[in-house]
C-alpha cells in the first residue's frame, strides 16, 4: 500500500516537472518570437528610411540638374562659358558641350554679352571647326550680343582655332597663345619585331588598309598621302584663322608654322587684341555681372558615366581572368 502511495507520488511529481519544462520551453519559444519580431520592425523601419533617404538624394540631384541653366531676369549680364581641357567629342569642351552653352546662354534675355573663357591645349581639329562654324552662325542670328574670347592659361592649336571665330580675343601677358599647326605622331617596331624574333602576319584586303601599322615599315607612297592629308587639315585651320582675324594678323609666316607665344608676344602679332581677364572685360563691356553658362553633366549623367566605366573594367577583368577578350 504504501509503495503505492509512492509510486502515485512520483508520478506526480514527474507530470509536475514535465508541466515546468514545457512552460520554460513555452516561455523562451515566445520570448524568441517576440525577439523576432522587433527585429522584423526594425528592420522594416530601416528600410522605409534608406528608400527616404536615397529618394531624397534623387529628388535633389534631379532638380539640381534640371535647374543647372534655370536662370532668372538679372537685368542684364555678361554670360560666361568655360572651354577648358582637351577639345574632343563627348567631353566638356567637345562641340556638343560648348555649342550648347552657346545656344543657352544667347537665348537669355538679360545676356548682353558672351565670354568664352579657354584653357586648353586644342584637340580635335573637326570639334573645333564644328565650334567655329557654330559662333560665326550664332553672331550672324544674334547681332545684337558680342561673343569675346578670354584665354587663361593656354589657347593653343584647336582652342586657338575656336578664339578665332569670336569678335575680339584677349588673354594674360603670360598666357600660352598659338600653335596654329597640325600633328600626328606614332611609333614604329618592326626592328623589335626582329630582335625578339616574332613574325608578323597580317591580312588585309585593299592595298593601304594597313596605312600607319606601327608594325610595319613606313611606305614612301604612303607617307607622302599622309603628309598631304596634314597639309590639306592645315590650310584649313589657317584659312579660318585668317577669315576670322582679318588684316589684325601680321604678315609674318612663323605665325601658321605651329609655334606658340605669350601673350606679350600674341597682342604684337595680332593674334589677341588685348591683355584682360574676363572680369575686366565684363567691367569695360558695362556688365560686371558674370553669369556661368558652361553646360556640365548633371549628377545622374555623371553616375551613369562612372557607372559604365565600373562595369566595363569589371568586364575587363573577367574577360582576362577567363581568356577572353570583348570585342
Amino acid at each position: 500500500m504504501f509503495g503505492r502511495i509512492d509510486q502515485e507520488k512520483g508520478s506526480m511529481s514527474n507530470v509536475g516537472s514535465q508541466e515546468k519544462e514545457w512552460r520554460l520551453i513555452e516561455r523562451v519559444v515566445m520570448a524568441n518570437t517576440d525577439e523576432l519580431r522587433r527585429h522584423r520592425r526594425w528592420g522594416i523601419f530601416f528600410k522605409i528610411l534608406t528608400f527616404v533617404y536615397l529618394f531624397g538624394i534623387f529628388a535633389y540631384l534631379w532638380s539640381s540638374s534640371t535647374a543647372s541653366h534655370d536662370i532668372g531676369p538679372t537685368g542684364g549680364h555678361t554670360a560666361v562659358i568655360d572651354v577648358e581641357g582637351v577639345i574632343a567629342s563627348g567631353e566638356q569642351a567637345g562641340a556638343d558641350s560648348v555649342i550648347s552653352s552657346l545656344r543657352d546662354a544667347l537665348a537669355h534675355s538679360d545676356t548682353k554679352a558672351v565670354i568664352l573663357r579657354i584653357n586648353s591645349p586644342g584637340g580635335s581639329p573637326v570639334q573645333s571647326s564644328y565650334i567655329y562654324n557654330e559662333i560665326n552662325r550664332l553672331r550672324g542670328i544674334h547681332e545684337g550680343v558680342s561673343i569675346y574670347s578670354v584665354i587663361v592659361d593656354t589657347g593653343a592649336s584647336g582652342a586657338y582655332y575656336i578664339a578665332a571665330a569670336t569678335e575680339e580675343i584677349y588673354a594674360n601677358g603670360a598666357s600660352v597663345v598659338g600653335s596654329i599647326g597640325v600633328t600626328a605622331a606614332g611609333f614604329g617596331f618592326q626592328e623589335l619585331l626582329d630582335k625578339v624574333g616574332i613574325e608578323r602576319r597580317e591580312f588585309t584586303s585593299g592595298e593601304h588598309k594597313a596605312f600607319l601599322d606601327p608594325f610595319s615599315s613606313v611606305d614612301p607612297e604612303e607617307q607622302a598621302l599622309f603628309e598631304a592629308l596634314l597639309n590639306d587639315v592645315h590650310q584649313q585651320f589657317i584659312d579660318d584663322v585668317k577669315k576670322g582675324r582679318g588684316d589684325r594678323l601680321m604678315e609674318d609666316p612663323k605665325l601658321f608654322s605651329g609655334l606658340f607665344w605669350t601673350g606679350n608676344q600674341a597682342l604684337e602679332l595680332g593674334l589677341i587684341d588685348g591683355l584682360k581677364s574676363s572680369s575686366e572685360l565684363a567691367r569695360e563691356l558695362g556688365y560686371p555681372k558674370l553669369v556661368d553658362f558652361t553646360y556640365r553633366p548633371s549628377p545622374f549623367e555623371q553616375f551613369a558615366r562612372n557607372l559604365g566605366v565600373s562595369i566595363a573594367q569589371s568586364l575587363a577583368k573577367i574577360s582576362l581572368q577567363q581568356g577572353f577578350t570583348l570585342q
